[in-house]
């Protein structure tokens, strides 16, 4: 009787929780997920993991509808033609390692731009070849190393003139 309460019990979890948040595929826009808290860094796999540890399903499926599959293909060969990096000049003093950033490393990224907006957090716009917004990421956390490989990764160089 015990073996059976624990196959229904399994076939529970199994059918009403691991099932949805495997097949969790609406996507929202990059702005929600922003609003959400999520940068779009994500990886899927992180939001399964997430899900360990957060009883709050409605929590998790925000966050499988904002990641990125693990694809090492897909996400890898994304690159933009540049960015602009945008921070409220007053909060910068919350921010050293982007401070640093900006002092010492930012001329390494011809195609990257500071923008001061007030109030606004700590972010990197991506630009298409257009120079239309692409994707807005939250580096809030970001240490300097982060910011500088995640730039080496993902902006084309600009060619030398």
């Amino acid at each position: 009787m015990a073996a059976l309460i624990y196959v229904h019990s399994y076939l529970f979890v199994l059918l009403f929780v691991v099932v949805p948040l495997c097949t969790s595929k609406e996507q929202l826009s990059s702005r929600e997920c922003e609003n959400l808290g999520f940068t779009g860094l994500a990886l899927c796999s992180d939001c399964h993991t997430f899900a360990e540890y957060v009883k709050d399903q409605e929590l998790v499926s925000d966050c499988l509808k904002c990641c990125a599959e693990d694809s090492d293909d897909s996400m890898s060969k994304i690159t933009y033609s540049g960015a602009i990096l945008e921070v409220c000049m007053r909060k910068l003093v919350f921010y050293p390692e982007i401070v640093g950033f900006i002092e010492e490393e930012k001329d390494r990224f011809p195609s990257v731009k500071v923008q001061y907006i007030f109030n606004s957090p700590p972010k990197l716009i991506m630009l298409d070849d257009a120079g239309q917004h692409k994707e807005t990421i939250r580096i809030d956390n970001w240490k300097r190393e982060h910011i500088l490989q995640f730039l080496g990764e993902k902006v084309k160089p600009t060619s030398a003139i």
